[in-house]
């Protein structure tokens, strides 16, 4: 029997007034982004929190990031890096990166990410190809759910032993319980989660945060 308890409403609230910090810039950059055309696609502010305390919790100082767009949680993790971190963020579009640039500059974080412009598995690859293999201390993956299993694969290759994996979605709005689902992206991430289960190569936790996020950590 479930012992989660149901967090609606009242309680809602009262969870963010009472854990939720905030500062002006990621507020007013999440504000932005809502407004856009994909605004959704923008991880929360307690997930953006929450991925911010485990970066700092494994004291990581080199991040990847896979699906960047506007840039909110590129700044989150960014600030819990120390001032010669690096965070390697990999997204396609020029446009939506842009907006982030001006948040992550307004924060003084902005020489703590590189940006990576094109198809994430070709960034991925040149990031392992380049050296990093084995030296990345936590990874993000919020992109294209067709290309999860192949992201997942790439940043398990490039993290550290006891290296942290985060991967968003994987409730995918509750798609993955529906057995009359069969889209692509569905499968996709359905299947990464039936993968994942059963990898000895990571020690695994699924936390309902936002659309479900999956944390992974190598042994």
């Amino acid at each position: 029997m479930s012992k989660r308890t149901q967090i609606t409403g009242r309680l809602d609230a009262y969870v963010d007034a009472n854990w939720l910090r905030d500062s002006d810039v990621k507020r007013w950059l999440r504000e932005e982004t809502s407004k856009l055309p994909g605004g959704m696609m923008q991880v929360a502010a307690d997930q953006g929190q929450l991925m911010a305390l485990l970066a700092r919790a494994i004291g990581a100082r080199i991040a990847v990031e896979v699906g960047t767009f506007t840039g909110y949680s590129a700044l989150c993790v960014a600030e819990a890096l120390p001032p010669t971190g690096k965070l390697h963020a990999c997204d396609v579009s020029e446009e939506w990166t842009r907006v982030g640039r001006r948040y992550w500059n307004e924060a003084g974080v902005a020489d703590r990410i590189e940006l990576h412009i094109g198809p994430a598995l070709r960034s991925l690859d040149e990031l392992i190809n380049g050296g990093l293999a084995g030296h990345v201390d936590m990874a993000f993956i919020d992109a294209n759910k067709t290309d999860y299993d192949a992201y997942y694969e790439r940043c398990l290759r490039l993290l550290r032993p006891r290296g942290l994996m985060l991967i968003d979605n994987v409730l995918w709005g509750g798609s993955v319980a529906d057995p009359d689902d069969h889209t692509a992206d569905t499968l996709a991430v359905r299947a990464l989660n039936a993968k994942l289960k059963d990898d000895d190569r990571i020690d695994l936790g699924l936390l309902p945060v936002g659309d479900g996020m999956t944390i992974a950590l190598k042994r």
